[in-house]
C-alpha cells in the first residue's frame, strides 16, 4: 500500500481508549499515526506509536497556515494534514477520537475501483442504500430529506480520491434527527456507491479517505460555524472534483461511533447557517464557472471561498488562510 497516514485531532489525554485503540493497531499496520492537539490538550501527552503536536510545536513549524490558524478550533486539524503530507504521505486517512476502527478499517484502499456511478441527480442521500430507516447525514439539504432515491446504474470503473465511509451505532447525523428519531442504527454492508458530475451529498471527517491528487481538497475553514466546517469542505471539495472528472466514493461503515459529551441545543444553534444555507451553498457553487482538469485546483478554491465569503457566511478573514494552505501545500 502506498505511504498512508493516519491523521486525528484531539483535545484528550494519552489514555484516553480510543487513541490509545489507533495507535496501537495503526503501529500493528504500519500506518503512521498524527495527532493535532490544541490549547485545551494536556501538557503532558506520550503515546507510543502516535506523533503528537502540540500548539508550541504546530507553532513552530514551517508553515504560512499554522501563523494564521485559530486555536480551540476543529480546523487546526489541517496541521495534521500538512504534516503527513511533508512526511511522504501518499494517502491521508481522518477520523476523530470517538470513532472505532473495525477490521475493515486497516484495508488496502485504492483509488480506482467499481461502483454504482450516479450522475446529475442532484442531492442524494447516500444513508438511504444502506439502510431502510428514514435517515439523512449531517449537512443534508433538509428541503431534499423525503427526497426518493435514485435506482443504482450497474456498476462500472470509477476513480475516487475522495473516499468517505459510513458510521455505526452513532452515525453522523445532524441534531434535528437527534432531537426527534431514534438511535443507535447500524448500517447493511451495502454497496459502492460513487457521486459524479451533478450529484452531491455532504461528507464529513469523521472516516474518510484522501489520495494524493485530492489533498488540497482537505482544507477545513475556520471562520464559520464548528458543525459546517468539514460539511461546508465537502461542498466544495465535490464541485472541483466533477472539474477534475473525479467521483466521490461512499462505502459501507468501517468504523461505529461512541459519541463524545454533546449539548444538542448547541450543535442545532451552530447547524443552523447549514439548515438554512446548504442547499444555496451548492446551487451557488455549480454556478461558478470553474477551470477544468486538476491543474486549475488552487485557483478553483480561491473562487468557492471567495462565493461563500460574498454570501456572508462564512468571514473575509478565511481568503488569508486559504491562500496559505496553498502556499503550504503546493
Amino acid at each position: 500500500m502506498p505511504p498512508t497516514f493516519l491523521v486525528i485531532t484531539s483535545i484528550a489525554a494519552s489514555s484516553h481508549p480510543v487513541l490509545q485503540c489507533y495507535a496501537k493497531e495503526a503501529a500493528a499496520h504500519a500506518m503512521p499515526m498524527i495527532v493535532v492537539g490544541d490549547l485545551k490538550s494536556p501538557a503532558q501527552f506520550d503515546l507510543l506509536g502516535c506523533d503528537f503536536y502540540s500548539v508550541a510545536r504546530q507553532q513552530a513549524m514551517s508553515s504560512e497556515l499554522a501563523k494564521l490558524l485559530p486555536c480551540n478550533h476543529y480546523a487546526r486539524k489541517n496541521i495534521g494534514y500538512l504534516a503527513a503530507m511533508r512526511q511522504g504521505a501518499e494517502i491521508i486517512v481522518e477520523t476523530d477520537d470517538d470513532n472505532l476502527p473495525g477490521s475493515d478499517f486497516w484495508q488496502e484502499r485504492r483509488r480506482r475501483t467499481t461502483a454504482h456511478l450516479l450522475t446529475g441527480k442532484g442531492w442524494v442521500n447516500i444513508c438511504r442504500y444502506f439502510t431502510d430507516r428514514h435517515i439523512w447525514p449531517r449537512g443534508f439539504a433538509l428541503d431534499h430529506i423525503r427526497d426518493d432515491v435514485p435506482k443504482l446504474p450497474d456498476e462500472v470503473a470509477v476513480d475516487c480520491p475522495i473516499q468517505q465511509g459510513l458510521a455505526d451505532q452513532n452515525p453522523d447525523v445532524d441534531a434535528i434527527y437527534r432531537l426527534t428519531m431514534p438511535l443507535p442504527v447500524d448500517f447493511a454492508p451495502g454497496p459502492n456507491v460513487a457521486l459524479g458530475q451533478d450529484s452531491i451529498c455532504p461528507f464529513n471527517s469523521q472516516n474518510t479517505t484522501w489520495f494524493k491528487d485530492a489533498f488540497p481538497l482537505l482544507y477545513l475553514p475556520s471562520f464559520c460555524s464548528f458543525r459546517m466546517t468539514d460539511i461546508w469542505r465537502s461542498f466544495v471539495a465535490q464541485r472541483i472534483a466533477w472539474e477534475c472528472g473525479w467521483h466521490v466514493l461512499f462505502h459501507r461503515s468501517t468504523v461505529w461511533q461512541e459519541r463524545n459529551d454533546h449539548n444538542l441545543l448547541h450543535d442545532f444553534r451552530d447547524e443552523v447557517p447549514g439548515y438554512l444555507n446548504n442547499g444555496r451553498i451548492v446551487d451557488e457553487l455549480r454556478q461558478l464557472r470553474l477551470q477544468a482538469g486538476a491543474e486549475g485546483i488552487a485557483d478553483n478554491m480561491l473562487m468557492c471561498y471567495r462565493k461563500l465569503i460574498d454570501m456572508a457566511l462564512i468571514d473575509h478573514q478565511e481568503l488569508p488562510l486559504v491562500a496559505a494552505w496553498l502556499k503550504d501545500v503546493l
